[in-house]
């Protein structure tokens, strides 16, 4: 039962919505227009799931349990992504005018991502580049379709939006580095862990994980009332420490968290911690 919605990337899903009611609370939007976490849910779940059907077009024998589901049931995703494209399509029309513009250039750069990914080789060197896109345009989705709907943003807020996008990269470097640990894992593709090795790039983590913890601190103690007030903003910035740490937590054993994939749940069942403070 758990298996289908982690394929399916529903956890990734509520981890954006939990992570954008989190920025509405932060931002003093209120209200926020009810369409812009149903449809970021709606385009995050497409872009997901259309990576994978896109990967599974381009192999001959499906490398992963993920992409083994993906091909098995090809037809009725494709069928999903298309009858959630039209309820997205639709959506639109409700929302303010700065978020349909911000959305129309976050949406090219998203089609571009997936479109480059799918037509460039596994072994190209341009695709080392993926998880700090990946980071940019999850953190964009999250974020940006917040701060477009007021018209002044305080300085915790670009500081918390600072410390989530470390966090992004923090989770996909982290999977990218137990993909080449994974012994049963046929991947064969570039990514930060196979430019850099994996030492280094573990390095990279600690050092990103003491960076976010320290500014979350830092925000924690000096912050204001000009995003949501300042007892919630500094929640906020400690549960965003938390998260970083956490998956610093799966970085240091390794052995326990390969079983079963344990570090893809647990990695981005990460981004639901801002539930905890809403």
């Amino acid at each position: 039962m758990l298996r289908p919605a982690i394929y399916l990337s529903l956890p990734v899903v509520l981890g954006a919505v939990f992570s954008n009611r989190l920025a509405v609370r932060l931002s003093d939007v209120d209200p926020i227009h009810w369409a812009t976490t149903p449809l970021l849910a709606i385009v995050v779940w497409m872009i997901y799931t259309t990576d994978r059907l896109l990967d599974v077009r381009q192999m001959p024998v499906p490398r992963t349990s993920r992409h083994r589901f993906h091909a098995a049931n090809a037809d009725l995703l494709w069928g999903m992504v298309g009858g959630l494209g039209a309820v997205g399509a639709i959506l639109v029309f409700f929302l303010p005018g700065p978020v349909v513009r911000f959305g129309a250039v976050l949406g090219i750069a998203c089609i571009a991502y997936v479109l480059a990914v799918y037509q460039l080789r596994d072994r190209h060197p341009v695709l080392v580049a993926k998880e700090p896109l990946v980071a940019v345009l999850f953190t964009a989705g999250i974020w940006g379709t917040v701060w477009v709907q007021r018209e002044t943003i305080g300085w915790p807020f670009k500081v918390q939006i600072a410390l989530f996008f470390g966090i992004a990269i923090q989770n996909l470097l982290l999977f990218s580095i137990f993909e080449q640990k994974d012994a049963s894992s046929s991947l064969d593709t570039v990514s930060l862990a196979t430019a850099w090795g994996v030492g280094r790039c573990e390095a990279v983590l600690r050092w990103l994980t003491f960076v976010i913890v320290v500014g979350a601190l830092a925000l924690c103690f000096t912050a204001d009332d000009s995003g949501g007030g300042a007892r919630f903003s500094q929640r906020a910035s400690l549960m965003l420490g938390i998260m970083s740490l956490v998956l610093y937590v799966i970085q240091r054993y390794p052995a326990y968290f390969l079983k079963n994939n344990r570090y893809r749940f647990i990695g981005d069942a990460v981004f639901w911690l801002p539930a905890l403070v809403l």
